[in-house]
């Protein structure tokens, strides 16, 4: 491939640096809606919704990984996804999701609307959402 041609994309969590690497293009979803980011893109700094964020490697694999909001930055062909949360597909149960997800709803059933509890929810949305997109793609 030619210079150009690939992104350099790296996820990066509060506590780890997730994944980087050259890639092909990335699909993110942000408050606006979802946004494909592919070589020579324009700058863009946007702000993450919680879901299963895509990479498309240089190699031709596909990259699944679950981002509870923060940044998108996209600039000079390199991208970068800012969460406090990132986790890599398959690195997640899809039951323990569905799990968090349910505890998570009860709580706000409940009336508790912290942020402990919103973060909770927003966290196994986007697991969930990661574990069945790579759960389909297998």
């Amino acid at each position: 491939m030619a210079e150009g041609d690939t992104l350099f994309v790296e996820v990066v969590a509060a506590d780890r640096r997730v994944w980087e690497g050259e890639a092909l293009s990335v699909i993110a979803r942000t408050l606006e809606g979802d946004i494909g980011i592919l070589p020579n893109h324009e700058p863009v700094l946007a702000l993450l919704a919680p879901s299963a964020a895509e990479v498309l490697t240089a190699d031709g694999k596909r990259e699944v990984i679950a981002v509870d909001g923060g940044f998108i930055a996209v600039s000079e062909n390199r991208v970068s996804l800012l969460s406090q949360y990132a986790r890599l597909a398959h690195e997640i149960s899809l039951e323990e999701a569905e799990r968090e997800l349910l505890e998570a709803h009860k709580k706000r059933n409940q009336g508790d609307n912290s942020d402990e509890t919103r973060q909770h929810h927003d966290r196994a949305i986007s697991q969930l959402a990661a574990a069945k997109r790579a759960d389909r793609a297998n």
